[in-house]
């Protein structure tokens, strides 16, 4: 699973969570009426430290990461959260990457 996240949005996550340098945040899957890869789940986030981080990506002097026990919801995924400013808001860009070893045409 490959995270990516712009330095437009890591700006964005700076001002609306009041983080300082150094802060870290965790990206996990979350029960929601909403969707997002899983129907019932959503990604949310929290500004915790790791605990078992197995992704992590620095932006912004922030640190990005999902703990081990929440990668079943990027199975198969790549995430990119980029800043949209017609909505001042973040998006979620979920890409299928190929299975390795998977049939090929």
């Amino acid at each position: 699973m490959n995270m990516l996240i712009s330095p437009e949005a890591a700006a964005w996550f700076k001002r609306e969570l009041s983080l300082q340098n150094g802060a870290y945040v965790r990206l996990f899957p979350r029960y929601s009426s909403g969707g997002g890869l899983h129907p019932g789940f959503s990604l949310g986030i929290a500004t915790e430290p790791p605990g078992r981080p197995a992704v992590q990506f620095e932006q912004g002097s922030l640190i990005f990461y999902m703990e081990e026990q929440d990668l079943w919801y990027m199975e198969g995924y790549s995430l990119s959260i980029v800043y949209s400013e017609a909505e001042d808001d973040i998006e979620y860009k979920y890409e299928s990457v190929p299975v390795a070893g998977g049939v090929k045409e």
